[in-house]
């Protein structure tokens, strides 16, 4: 029983997180509830890696605390683009981009940071049964993707 209260804890604390990132304001209560239900919290310590260049993309992350350098790769390296990332931003967008689910990017923590992930299997399967969901989140990720490609051009 305790063990399960946890749980509804963490998912009550992962909506939580999720209504106050703009990334996701326009989506329903019900909605924010079924995605905080994909989510897990995880830490990491000042100069860790969230994921690097090439790695399988099988989370889609908010920043909840800290400050996270996201840099652009280009085959085996990391170019010189990217940008550094602040509390409610949203990073890891290639776990939600189907048939291209490997990173473009490294993302990393450049001080202590908790970071909320989703699992994007599962917030594919989610979109794919609530469409009205998924229309919103790719809009979303559409700008993610025009801002990531517009600061890699500009260098």
């Amino acid at each position: 029983m305790e063990n399960r209260e946890a749980q509804s804890s963490a998912v009550i604390s992962a909506a939580d997180i999720l209504s106050r990132t703009g990334f996701f304001a326009e989506l329903s209560p019900r909605q924010l509830y079924e995605i905080s239900r994909l989510c897990r919290v995880e830490e990491y310590p000042e100069g860790a890696q969230v994921y690097r260049l090439g790695e399988p993309a099988r989370n889609f992350y908010i920043l909840a605390e800290g400050i996270v350098s996201f840099a652009v790769g280009f085959g085996a390296r990391n170019a010189s683009a990217g940008k550094i990332l602040k509390h409610g931003e949203v990073f890891g967008w290639a776990a939600v981009t189907p048939g291209a689910q490997r990173r473009i990017a490294t993302a990393s923590c450049l001080t202590p940071c908790t970071v909320l992930a989703i699992d994007g299997n599962g917030l594919l399967e989610l979109m794919e049964s609530d469409h009205a969901l998924g229309y919103r989140i790719m809009k979303q990720v559409n700008v993610l993707i025009t801002g990531t490609l517009t600061a890699f051009a500009a260098g």
